[in-house]
């Protein structure tokens, strides 16, 4: 089976309707460009000042979930809507939550990221994450009509254990929704990307945000979809726009078939 999936690559400030109305904007291209699958960058509704981030987190279902839904329902595709802030009952901290909407605006799966990048360095510069947003605590492999879908983001690249929990689980193909730093991102960003795709053998769809924000600081770009042989099939170095490439999964099972990795795999 093959399909057409796309990849949106965005730079959101603190204005939410702005954001989703930018995010709204690239879906349509998408799906106007045949693609089953589209797939929006981490926070994509909001980026700000980091004290605001409670404020400006929603339940789900809320408005920005609602939002998603009744697109994936109108325009009939498979959407990933990267992640929003989810707000926790009497709790000032938040969820950074990816979801999955189905062809019918279903909500197919939910992820609260894992991972949360915490650093303090020699030259003053912090980035905290864990001051305004809680762990979650689930591996999310869902089956659907396009194969098994995983959800990940963005700080989750760097830890292989989930990314092999996913393929112990069935997943073909692995969402990595971000907004990856700059300074990281120029060093480790494909190089990851392409381990996790070729060391699971499986597809994976990387939406990152891009450049310098006013309230935030400045993500790397370079939106990616990767095939299971660690081919980049599709990149966006810089600015705003979406990536669409072909899934083909009768090629992921001969890439599996011919190289059969996992199952030889030896555990200690």
């Amino acid at each position: 089976m093959k399909l057409l999936a796309a990849a949106v690559q965005m730079l959101a400030s603190d204005d939410k309707a702005a954001n989703v109305k930018e995010a709204e904007h690239w879906i349509r291209q998408a799906a106007a460009k045949g693609a089953r699958l589209v797939a929006l960058p981490e926070v994509f509704n909001w980026r700000g000042n980091k004290k605001f981030e409670r404020e400006f987190a929603e339940p789900i279902p809320g408005p920005t979930s609602t939002a998603m839904a009744e697109l994936a329902r109108e325009l009939k595709i498979f959407l990933l809507a990267g992640s929003i802030l989810e707000a926790i009952s009497a709790n000032d901290k938040a969820f950074n939550t990816s979801l999955l909407f189905d062809p019918s605006g279903g909500l197919l799966a939910s992820y609260r990221k894992i991972h949360l990048f915490d650093v303090d360095l020699a030259n003053g510069v912090s980035l905290r994450e864990s001051d305004t947003r809680a762990h979650g605590g689930d591996v999310v492999v869902v089956p659907t009509e396009l194969g098994k879908v995983a959800l990940s983001v963005c700080y989750d690249l760097r830890f292989p254990e989930l990314f092999r929990s996913h393929a112990d689980k069935g997943a073909d193909l692995i969402f990595v929704p971000s907004a990856f730093t700059a300074f990281t991102g120029q060093a480790h960003w494909e190089a990851l990307l392409r381990a996790r795709a070729i060391e699971n053998q499986v597809y994976v769809i990387a939406a990152d945000q891009f450049g310098k924000s006013a309230k935030s600081f400045e993500c790397h770009g370079h939106s990616m979809i990767v095939d299971p042989w660690g081919t980049i099939l599709a990149e966006l170095p810089d600015g705003p726009g979406l990536i669409t490439a072909e899934i083909d999964l009768d090629y992921l099972a001969r890439v599996r078939a011919e190289l059969p990795a996992l199952d030889h795999r030896r555990l200690f």
